[in-house]
């Protein structure tokens, strides 16, 4: 099932793709999902950033390729850390260039949508806890995060985490292909099973410490092929059994 937040009109609210049409949710999509029986053509409705979360959590250094393409040291336990909300935008928006950076580098990734309350989630439990996923794009202005050290500014600069175009409910992530292109041209191309922590053992790490709510988002880190984008250019981010994540760089 593909659940999308959509604009109709002046109208915002969750929906189900199904084929050209929208068919309307009653309220929030992720306990007792309900139908409100009025559909629309998907041409006359715009897709929003499907999730609207209280936190954003992501997962750096979880390929060993892309570990090693930036000369970093391989963390022993999962390496965390936030984007604020202000970050989030949808498909198609534009991702406005940061007057901070001189390198703003794209970063593909498998985005985990959570469906439930989750804390201190027991290993071989997380399924039961995870809505569906996404895509996202972890844009990262790389010359402030090589001189701050840190990633607060070089990762939440403003519109700098897309996210979309929908959330996949029906996916086995342990092995999809990720693929990121810039202007047409393949710059990522990965596999979630090379993962350096699974998805369960993220979950199960994570909540030890924090609690997650319904529409809380873990972003899952990227593959190798990392590369910097400048104004004008689409990127587009491809999960396989989720879609294409398109946006503009402005």
């Amino acid at each position: 099932m593909k659940i999308a937040r959509v604009r109709h009109g002046e109208d915002v609210f969750y929906g189900e793709i199904c084929g050209n049409v929208v068919r309307r949710i009653i309220g929030q999509p992720y306990e007792n999902l309900r139908f409100d029986g009025r559909e629309y053509a998907l041409r006359d409705a715009k897709l929003l950033a499907p999730v609207e979360p209280r936190t954003v959590l992501c997962v750096g250094r979880n390929y060993y390729d892309h570990i090693m393409e930036l000369s970093h040291e391989v963390p022993e336990e999962p390496l965390l850390f936030y984007k604020p909300v202000t970050t989030i935008i949808g498909p198609e928006d534009d991702v406005i260039y940061p007057a901070i950076s001189k390198r703003l580098d794209h970063e593909a990734e498998l985005m985990i949508v959570i469906g439930k309350k989750a804390s201190a989630v027991k290993r071989g439990q997380s399924a039961d806890y995870i809505f569906g996923y996404t895509c996202v794009n972890d844009i990262t202005a790389r010359d402030v995060q090589r001189r701050e050290r840190q990633f607060s500014r070089s990762k939440g600069c403003d519109t700098c985490c897309p996210i979309g175009p929908w959330i996949e409910t029906e996916l086995d992530a342990s092995d999809v292909g990720i693929v990121c292109r810039v202007n047409g041209e393949v710059r990522q191309d990965g596999r979630t099973s090379r993962m350096m922590t699974s998805i369960d053992d993220l979950i199960c790490f994570i909540t030890e410490a924090i609690t997650l709510y319904p529409g809380d988002v873990i972003a899952t880190g990227t593959p190798a092929g990392v590369s910097p984008m400048k104004a004008g250019d689409t990127v587009e981010v491809e999960i396989e059994g989720i879609g294409i994540l398109r946006n503009r760089i402005v």
